[in-house]
């Protein structure tokens, strides 16, 4: 097996996550607790690279960080290499590619909180942002904890996005998906089937602990 590209990808997945819990807790919240009317439209922008074609939206990645873009011109100049074809221009992509794997399942989660908890909150004097993370996020926690599970597995398995972005260089860009599409290219089935068997397990093990966690946390939230 290619351990170096499974590393790659475990690094890839925890810092996408990382990312997204970051930058999708708030937006999760916003989504799920304003009442704004143009919410739709940034719901249906999370929601976007469900339906867009991987290859698609990794196209529109790499003309947008590309030598020819502002933004691409500027990351040059500052880190003195280009961003494609590179471990950050991959994280990039990933954290697109799966924000609506972590943002929908953390505003399912906020918006399944009890809004007379929030108001009671308020009511007590306390402000918004103590309110958000001692009462909405204990409380929406089965959410965050799926949230960010789903984003781990989901881009373990990444393909198409991150070979228009990052290409396949060993060491460097190729991940685990990439280098089983390589070994069975090459015909090396036994290496491809050894690979995907371990990736498979991953994937089988956390989806087991989401479920478990979340039958655990609602099993004694009641209690708490």
């Amino acid at each position: 097996m290619d351990w170096s590209a499974i590393a790659l990808s475990l690094r890839l997945a925890a810092a996408t996550t990382g990312i997204l819990f970051v930058i999708g807790l708030p937006l999760a919240a916003w989504l799920a607790l304003s009442r704004r009317r143009a919410r739709w439209i940034v719901d249906a922008l999370v929601a976007l690279p469900l339906v867009l074609p991987p290859t698609v939206l990794g196209f529109y990645v790499l003309v947008a960080l590309g030598p020819r873009s502002p933004i691409g011109r500027a990351y040059e100049a500052i880190v003195g290499r280009p961003i494609v074809f590179s471990f950050e221009g991959l994280l990039v992509a990933s954290v697109i590619y799966s924000l609506p794997f972590a943002v929908q399942p953390f505003a399912a989660g906020f918006a399944a909180v009890d809004r007379k908890l929030i108001e009671a909150s308020w009511c007590l004097g306390t402000s918004r942002a103590s309110t958000f993370f001692r009462v909405i996020v204990p409380l929406a926690l089965p959410g965050i904890v799926t949230g960010m599970i789903l984003s781990f597995a989901h881009t373990l398995g990444e393909f198409g996005v991150v070979l228009m972005v990052g290409g396949n260089l060993a060491g460097i860009t190729r991940t685990v998906s990439i280098s089983i599409f390589d070994d069975v290219q090459a015909l090396r089935y036994s290496a491809a089937m050894h690979t995907s068997l371990l990736l498979l397990a991953i994937s089988f093990l956390v989806l087991a602990v989401t479920y478990g966690l979340r039958r655990r946390v609602w099993a004694v939230w009641p209690m708490s």
